[in-house]
This record gives structure tokens, sequence and C-alpha cells, in this order.
């Protein structure tokens, strides 16, 4: 940029001038500026995918695997007593033995055992592959979550989302690579980008709005409509170039630009990838009207238009008391709509190249708490995986008669994150960024891939 009166540059950085002009987020949304594509990344992939894609259903607050998918009869049997293997340390005081009241039968051709609470999913028994022994790092909530997504429990690493989005980039440059739906809307702490470019975070929707423009906060600006914000648009672009060849790149604003053009341009896609009034009322119905379910639509709808990563949260499974009432009512909000996914995945022939995981940040407990309630259990919890090139139709692993620890082909939290990665094509040893001096990575120094879950 040059003054009008010497044509000598006047000393304004990108980012003081983008600073100046004090637009907001629709008006910075950099439409299609210098007609970059969208999450461009260095990293490439070291052997051929069997995954494109990944949904991740949180079960935030740690679902009783002992009442869903990992029976144990040897509860009923010693109900009310104090085994030695009971020494678990948890967080409260735990009693005696616990059995679950809910019956499980066999699911599909497999026979896979899966209870009474998840008739739905247990239709889907043949797709499944369900891990009985994973290890997490932590007996707390929020640095169990952080494990679960970042590999670590403290809160400034990236997300397993945000790897996937910086190593895979985005099939659609009209949306985000990464989206994060919870009922609340609010970005959630387990999908931030870290110190990853900008452009990977999670992009919030929420899923309790049934307007598809209302989903996104502050999708539309109400201050300028497409042609006052196309000019803009135009005259920054103008600034950014001549910017460019004075002073060069700028990595960390570039990210956030590519991210605001994201944002420009999903104006005007994002009402047909939200609006689930174009779904046939069959299809609603199969999935359902609470906001979990629209959340399942919703991941399906952006999974066919090229979204890497779906974090599909749902809370209310932190059942320490009254856990019998509790859970079933937790999984008769979830069995549904999820078994309609996989079900619509797989009728499309997406299951093939998607990745469907399921599970909370830790366990339960065999023992008691308050009588009629479970405590956190990390020592050895239930997974499941769909698609995306795994086995289906299999158990692997297994925790001790009562379900107090792994026992059986143990798989951590960086197993895990390594198999997944595998699945989509990357070694995760070499799928790395530099920061502050040091080549990081999603599983640190830890994982491996665990080649039995997959076909």
């Amino acid at each position: 940029m040059t003054s009008p009166q010497n044509k000598m540059p006047v000393a304004y950085t990108r980012r003081e001038l983008l600073g100046a002009l004090g637009a907001g987020f629709g008006t910075l949304a950099l439409a299609d500026l210098l007609q970059a594509e969208v999450s461009s990344t260095t990293s490439t992939t070291t052997h051929p995918a069997r995954a494109k894609h990944v949904i991740f259903l949180f079960m935030a607050g740690g679902p009783s695997s002992l009442d869903l998918f990992d029976q144990k009869t040897s509860l009923q049997k010693y109900a009310g007593q104090r085994p030695p293997a009971a020494d678990l340390r948890t967080e409260r005081v735990t009693g005696g033995l616990l059995p679950s009241p809910f019956q499980f039968r066999p699911g599909g051709d497999s026979g896979l055992m899966i209870s009474e609470l998840m008739p739905h999913i247990r239709e889907c028994a043949d797709d499944l592959c369900v891990v009985r022994s994973v290890v997490g790092g932590n007996p707390n909530h929020a640095p169990a979550a952080n494990h679960l997504f970042s590999g670590r429990i403290d809160q400034i690493h990236p997300s397993l989302g945000a790897w996937v989005s910086y190593g895979l980039g985005t099939e659609n440059r009209n949306l985000p690579g990464f989206v994060s739906l919870s009922e609340s809307g609010n970005a959630s702490r387990y999908v931030r980008c870290g110190y990853l470019p900008s452009e990977h975070q999670g992009t919030p929707i929420n899923t309790t709005e049934k307007d598809p423009e209302k989903m996104i906060r502050n999708l539309r600006n109400s201050k300028q409509d497409r042609e006052s914000q196309q000019r803009q648009v135009d005259f920054i672009s103008r600034f950014n170039r001549r910017q460019l060849e004075t002073t060069g790149a700028d990595a960390a604003l570039e990210a956030r630009i590519r991210a605001m053009e994201t944002a420009f341009r999903m104006q005007f896609a994002a009402g047909d990838a939200f609006d689930l009034r174009q779904e046939t009322q069959a299809t609603q119905d199969a999935y359902g009207t609470s906001p979990f379910a629209r959340g399942c639509l919703v991941a399906r709808r952006l999974v066919e238009r090229g979204v890497r990563y779906i974090h599909l949260e749902h809370g209310g499974w932190d059942h320490h008391e009254n856990i019998n009432k509790a859970i079933s009512s937790s999984s008769r909000q979830v069995d549904q709509p999820i078994a309609a996914l996989l079900k619509d995945l797989k009728q499309s022939g997406l299951l093939d190249e998607t990745l469907v995981v399921w599970g909370g940040e830790f366990g339960r407990t065999p023992v008691s708490e308050s009588g009629n309630g479970r405590d956190h259990n990390h020592y050895g919890f239930t997974m499941w995986l769909a698609g995306g090139g795994t086995r289906g139709g299999m158990t692997y692993g297994a925790t001790d008669d009562f379900g107090f620890r792994a026992v059986e082909n143990r798989v951590s939290v960086h197993d895990l994150h390594a198999t997944l990665l595998h699945q989509l094509g990357f070694d995760h040893e070499k799928l790395t960024y530099r920061y502050s001096g040091r080549d990081f990575r999603l599983t640190d120094v830890h994982g491996q891939v665990v080649h039995e879950l997959l076909g």
C-alpha cells in the first residue's frame, strides 16, 4: 500500500490493516480471496486409506459398559459382596458388587451380546467392533475427556478432530473440515485446534435449533448484504496482495483468513447442509425428533458433503445414583438415532468410508456408590467402532469377571488414536506439527495400531 503524496509504502502490517478495518465475523469472511483452497496441509498419507470421514459419538459422563455391552454374570452371583479386586482408586467410597438388572441378548448373525437397553443398535450388531478393554488416563471427567480427544490430560493440545482436519484437509471448501454438534451449540473444550492453525478448530452447531440458519451463531451478516460484502472482499484483497509483496507470508493470519473465507461461503452453503426439511418424513421418523436425533441426521448429511470429522456429543451419562432409571433414559435418547445413522450410512455405501466411534471418557465401577449408582472407572471400559474398514460383529479384549479392569488385549487411548489414524491413511508417528521447537503428534510417544480390529 502506498501514500498518495509520495507513493512510498505505508508501514501497515496485514494484521494491523485487518484490525483497523474493524469488520465483523461475516464481513471478514473473505469469500474467494486469492482463490486459495481451504485447509491445505503439508502432511501426506503413508498408505491407502480405508476411511475418509469420522463421526465420533461422545457419550459425555462415562456410560456403564456393564449395563450395555459387557455382560458380567458374576455380578449377580456375588451381589453385595466385596471381592479383593475391588480396591480401585475411585473418587468416592464404594460398596459391594452391583449387578445389572438388564438382560443381554444376541444380535445379528454374529450373536454379539448387547443389552436390552440398546435394541435398535443390536440390529446393527454385525457392523459393530466392540472393544471391551479400553484403558483411560484419568478418573476425573475433564482430564479423562482431554486424554480421550488429545492424548493428554491438559487442555492446550489439539483434539483428534483437529488432527484429522489438519492431515486430510477438506473435500468441500464451502464447509469446515471439522464440525462439532451439541445441544448447547457452544464450542466443546474437546474440539479445540490447540497450536494447529485456527482453520482446524471445530465449528460448533446447535442441534436444538430447527432453523438451519440458527444452528450456527453469527452465520449471517445483519449489517450488509452479499454484494456489499463482496465489494469489501475485493477492497481487502487488493491490500492483501500488495502487503504480501511487501512483508511476505504470515502463517497465523493466513490460517485465520482461510477460516473466515469458509465462514463467508457457509452463509450460502449451510442452508442446504443443515436443512433437515429436505429429508423425507420416513427418514426423519427413523431418526427421531430429539436434538441428538437431529445431530445424527446432520452428521450423515455432512459426511455426504465431504466434512472430514464430526463430533456429536450427548451428555448425562454420569450416573452416580439411581443408575438403573438414569441409564435407561440416556439409552433411549441415543439408541434409535444411532441405529438409524448406521443403517443410513450402510444403505448408501458411506459406512465403508466412514469410521463411526462410540464411547465416553471412561466407564463405571462394578461396585455400588450410594447404594444404587456407579463411580468412575478408567481401568477398563467399552467403546465400539463401525465402518471405515473395521471388522464388524466381533468383540476384542476383556475385563475381569466382575468388570474392574482390562485383563486381556488392553487398548490404550493412544492405541485407539493410532488405529483411527491408520484407517485414515496415516502413520501416527509421522503426522506431526512443529511447535515451540518440537514436533508434536496426537499419540505423543505412545500408541500401537490394533490390527486385530481391522478388516
